[in-house]
């Protein structure tokens, strides 16, 4: 495969439309169709259908007044979750740290996207042997711990709706039964953390919990991994457990949530 620039890549119409919305950012709050047409270069016909889409999106918005536009609620709740993200990491730094230390395992924290899950900060701990940094890989809900930390508490509504009849398998422990699935994610909302063992990387088990802000809003987990060898039930109900759901009380009470 011929690797190119990124630049060489970029749609024109997602572009101009990214353009409509920075011109927001000089303090501007509202634009009219001609004056977005000037400053773009685009015909107006072009800037209208730009504008028609953003405002399907709820991106955009029109003043029926002025039959100007400005910025929608969708930019703002856009805006409010990259601040609890950036919060999220800023916050669990020292979290992660303290618990690889304490656990003598890797412990990593994640953000859900769709029905993927995305470490986005990883520690390992000193120990000869332990799970390596697989920060930035997208991991599957239903078979890792933190992905069903998320499925856990949502509604039986939304989970009808996105989690499939037909479950992947990853390894020989990977839960293929849905009905099997939906009997743990109970558990784990009424326990409070998740685990894995070995159902979606060989001989790596893991532990998750959830994290919560302000607002009271799952942003995010915590968890620990390890090798399945030295993770066992045992270890984990007695030791780890205890300290990562511990953990993540704290992290989310620095977040603003009170039980």
């Amino acid at each position: 495969m011929v690797w190119r620039e990124k630049s060489n890549y970029v749609i024109q119409t997602v572009s101009n439309a990214l353009d409509i919305l920075d011109q927001f950012y000089t303090g501007v709050d509202e634009i009219g169709v001609t004056e977005l047409s000037k400053k773009l270069k685009l015909h107006k016909n072009n800037v209208f259908r730009l504008l028609a889409t953003l405002e399907a999106r709820g991106y955009i918005e029109q003043n029926k007044a002025t039959e100007n536009y400005r910025l929608g609620s969708k930019c703002l709740q856009l805006g409010q979750t990259y601040l609890r993200q950036i919060g999220f990491l800023q916050q669990a730094r020292s979290t992660l740290k303290e618990l690889a230390k304490g656990t003598k395992e890797s412990a990593f924290v994640t953000l859900r996207r769709g029905m993927e899950i995305v470490p986005l900060d990883f520690i390992e701990p000193e120990n000869p042997v332990r799970v390596v940094s697989f920060l930035g890989v997208a991991l599957p809900v239903h078979c890792t711990a933190s992905g069903k930390v998320h499925l856990a508490f949502e509604s039986e509504a939304e989970l009808k709706e996105r989690l499939p009849e037909s479950l992947a398998r990853y390894t020989d422990s990977t839960i293929v039964d849905r009905s099997e699935l939906l009997k743990q994610l109970k558990g784990i909302s009424e326990g409070g953390y998740a685990v894995d063992l070995a159902e979606f990387f060989p001989e790596v088990s893991c532990v998750a919990v959830p994290v919560r802000d302000y607002a009271r809003n799952l942003v995010g987990t915590l968890a620990v991994a390890g090798p399945s060898q030295r993770l066992k039930q045992d270890k984990i109900e007695k030791e780890i457990a205890p300290a990562i759901v511990k953990a993540g009380s704290e992290l989310s009470k620095r977040l603003g949530y009170q039980e």
